[in-house]
């Protein structure tokens, strides 16, 4: 719940940063199960209807907070130009970024993303082509670094996983570790040909 739970101050302008900033409190006090419009629209001093203005249901405003972690995961920059570099420092700000709301592995992985498929893989891959990577690889690269992190923090934000877990390893020295023994086993585009023409010269024709 917002601080002091004091109401939407008047002259406040109701809209979607707003409402998804008072999602997140709801996430935080109640978890992912207690999230719903209602609670938020109580945290605003607002009546639910006053929401579907700006939020259809439920699933959208997920997906507005997935957006929203996100997008304050890429807007951290790497110092690295590599494309190597940008997937392990992606990996790490989104990770972080997670670790700092309740429940947010359940989160992103109920969440429909909002853009189009070719807008937001345009989005993705651009960075990772700068850096010398074809289209297809950076798409595949960069979702087995989000499917490690989101699977790494489910982990970390299941009580009876991580009370158990805790006794057999250090968390970010493990992430750490998987992280770059994922990123390292990468292969760049030069590589991928050599192995296709490997590949088409083996090859015989059908009889």
């Amino acid at each position: 719940m917002r601080q002091g739970n004091k109401p939407l101050r008047q002259g406040s302008k109701l809209d979607v940063p707003l409402i998804v900033r008072a999602a997140f409190e709801v996430l935080d006090d109640h978890g992912f199960d207690g999230l719903s419009l209602r609670l938020v629209a109580e945290s605003l001093d607002v009546q639910t209807p006053a929401l579907y203005w700006h939020v259809r249901n439920k699933e959208t405003l997920v997906s507005m907070m997935a957006t929203s972690l996100s997008e304050a995961a890429g807007r951290a920059k790497s110092k690295g130009h590599g494309w190597r570099e940008k997937l392990t420092f992606h990996a790490r700000s989104f990770r972080r970024e997670m670790l700092l709301r309740r429940d947010s592995a359940r989160l992103m992985l109920a969440a429909a993303p909002l853009d189009s498929a070719e807008s937001l893989a345009r989005r993705l891959a651009t960075p990772l082509i700068d850096s010398g990577l074809t289209a297809r690889l950076a798409l595949s690269y960069h979702a087995s670094v989000v499917a490690y992190t989101m699977g790494w923090v489910a982990y970390e934000q299941s009580q009876a996983m991580h009370d158990f877990l805790t006794h057999i390893i250090d968390f970010e020295e493990s992430f750490e570790t998987g992280l770059q023994a994922m990123v390292s086993g990468f292969v760049g585009p030069e590589v991928m040909n050599d192995k296709a023409r490997s590949l088409a010269g083996g090859l015989r024709p059908l009889k």
